[in-house]
């Protein structure tokens, strides 16, 4: 049984920074890739950036020169790194990894629970 758990959200006045963090556990034979997406009331989820196996990353043109995403694969976790936060930064923020439980399986997208980040003065 694999599990994401997320941490590191909560309140945080505007110019401010936030770390999150997203810890697989459980049965794991490698990460491929992962990413965090961000859902705010009223709005659809967007993607906010990703990073490939390789340590490749991408990310939304809202949070570029802001937002850093990087990944322990020794910890199997991914972290994301926000700083000079806006209030429309405010929102439930997702990870995601994809893994392996099994060196010869498929990899398949496995999902945190969310953290709300507040962007308020």
């Amino acid at each position: 049984q694999v599990q994401l758990v997320e941490s590191g959200g909560g309140l945080v006045q505007p110019g401010g920074s936030l770390r999150l963090s997203c810890a697989a556990s459980g049965s794991i034979s490698s990460i491929n890739a992962a990413g965090w997406y961000r859902q705010a009331p009223g709005k659809q989820r967007e993607l906010v950036a990703t990073v490939t196996s390789g340590g490749s990353t991408n990310y939304a043109d809202s949070v570029k020169g802001r937002f850093t995403i990087s990944r322990d694969n020794a910890k199997n976790t991914v972290y994301l790194q926000m700083n000079r936060l806006k209030p429309e930064d405010t929102a439930v923020y997702y990870c995601y990894i994809g893994l392996k439980v099994v060196p010869w399986g498929r990899v398949s997208d496995y999902w945190g629970q969310g953290t709300q980040v507040t962007v308020s003065s």
